[in-house]
């Protein structure tokens, strides 16, 4: 089965379940009088892709999608991402939202077939890449690629947008609801270690990298190179170096690798969705228990580092500071200087919405968990403590009592961790977190417009009874006015809800 086939499977399988389902918001009109947006979403990679979909196949369909980064270099799977296949196991599904002509296995069946699949250890990276361009085509997920967001503030009961795409004018929007789902990275950015030396000075181009960074390896040929930290991403780029022709020497604080990841133990459904009812607590004590166990390595990484010649990795070796040169880097270890040609900071990410811009007019209204914790527990683990403190549905909260319409804004994504757990993770989570998003925006949007929504219903005019001899037009029924009794049913008898299941019965 080709791709044209599977295109022609996924139509019949939309139209077995009416996708995608009318648009039922009725809508505001903004301050510059046209209708304002139902949903934002910003950043068009799996999360807000997958976002989308989920909306749409919940009837808001009043909606745009931005994303800084030309298609297809959304996130990191073709840019920073250096591991060769997807961490994942390849049957986990995600941004097909349980539709099964939609998922990664009909995809790559379609291209190389069920003996393919069967043969596939895990999923290539840039397959990824290539699945979720072409899932978008076919669910009529439109990007606006080279969009950015530049500015979000409350507004009129609404949310007031910058957008500048590049080369044109900026644009103003508003927006009721606004997902911001901007990657690991865009909710402050990468950490770096605090060194004296990178406090206080420029360091010379190409020598001093993060992960994050992009990296011409082939540069690094024949040099040496040092990368503090020992997780996924530090090995993945300490094998990019050493496949590149560099020696690479990994440094790490702790005495030996994390052996066990604990979050396979929450992948269950009731884990998922019941995560972000717990007490706070209960979810601190889990979440900082993850960061002091951390998760080890993949397998496939150490071994793909093991293979290759020139690798080290040095265990409980701590720097102390770096200090970059036109002629290469001294890293003052715990034992002593130490020379290389260039370092990468395998430090991972850091979470303050205090170095997001786009969140600057909001940004000193919103509850963070270091509000909801024990001081000292707030101490010992900083970035936890500046994870957002989200209600239902990834919404920021109001800690003053004066932005209620912070609530508007969702962070669906790794600024959700501390809030609901492995639910702002990776792919095998997207269609429980995408659901539960979804659901939150349209009991938002819903009861903004309940008034509107009763009055519609009662304004409801299709006559079942016409084709029969007991139809009565409408001016000639009997009405229970807006302050009335109920109308009395048959017989005296107490009213019935049965009619609430008419429509379910044949």
């Amino acid at each position: 089965m080709g791709l044209e086939t599977l295109r022609a499977e996924i139509q019949r399988d939309f139209a077995r379940i009416n996708h995608p389902p009318a648009n039922w918001p009725i809508g505001v009109t903004g301050p510059d009088g046209r209708k304002a947006l139902d949903v934002l979403v910003v950043g068009g990679g799996q999360f807000g892709q997958t976002a989308a979909f989920a909306l749409i196949r919940d009837g808001v369909r009043n909606i745009r999608i931005v994303d800084k980064a030309p298609a297809g270099r959304e996130g990191p799977w073709a840019t920073t991402a250096r591991m060769p296949t997807l961490r994942s196991p390849k049957h986990l599904a995600g941004p097909d939202l349980g539709i099964p002509s939609l998922t990664f296995r009909a995809w790559y069946e379609a291209r190389h077939g069920a003996a393919g699949w069967d043969a596939l250890y895990k999923i290539d990276r840039l397959d990824w890449v290539a699945y979720l361009l072409w899932l978008r085509e076919v669910t009529g997920i439109a990007v606006e690629n080279g969009t950015a967001a530049l500015d979000i503030r409350p507004e009129a009961g609404l949310l007031r947008v910058t957008l500048q795409k590049a080369g044109e004018a900026p644009e103003t929007v508003f927006a009721r609801q606004l997902v911001l789902a901007s990657g690991r990275n865009g909710y402050g950015g990468p950490a770096l270690p605090a060194f004296p030396s990178l406090a206080t000075r420029t360091t010379p181009a190409g020598r001093l990298f993060h992960t994050d960074d992009a990296i011409d390896f082939e540069r690094l040929r024949g040099g040496r190179v040092a990368i503090l930290g020992a997780g996924a991403s530090a090995f993945d780029n300490a094998a990019s170096a050493l496949e590149a022709g560099a020696s690479a020497t990994m440094f790490s604080r702790r005495p030996h690798l994390p052996q066990v990841n604990l979050t396979k133990a929450m992948g269950f459904s009731g884990f998922l969705r019941g995560f972000s009812l717990l007490d706070d607590a209960m979810r601190w004590d889990m979440l900082t228990r993850l960061i002091d166990e951390a998760a080890p390595p993949p397998h496939e990484s150490v071994l793909r580092c093991e293979r290759q010649a020139g690798f080290e990795l040095r265990l409980g070796v701590g720097w102390q500071d770096v200090q970059a040169d036109e002629g290469g880097v001294t890293i003052v270890t715990d034992g002593g200087p130490e020379r290389y040609d260039a370092v990468i900071f395998a430090t991972g990410f850091t979470l303050d919405l205090a170095r997001q811009p786009l969140l600057a007019a909001v940004q000193d209204a919103a509850l963070l968990w270091r509000d909801k914790v024990p001081e000292a527990q707030a101490r010992r683990y900083p970035d936890l403590a500046r994870h957002p403190y989200l209600q239902r549905g990834y919404a920021l909260a109001d800690a003053t009592g004066r932005c209620p319409d912070i609530g508007r804004i969702r962070l669906f994504g790794s600024a959700a961790a501390v809030s609901y757990g492995i639910l702002a993770g990776d792919i095998p989570l997207l269609s429980t977190g995408a659901i539960h998003l979804s659901q939150a925006i349209t009991d938002a949007l819903f009861l903004e417009e309940a008034k509107l929504h009763r009055d519609a219903v009662f304004a409801f005019e299709e006559p079942e009874l016409k084709p029969t001899p007991y139809f009565v037009a409408r001016e000639h029924r009997e009405k229970r006015g807006p302050h009335e009794e109920p109308l009395p049913a048959d017989n005296a008898q107490p009213a019935s809800l049965e009619i609430l299941g008419a429509s379910s019965r044949p």
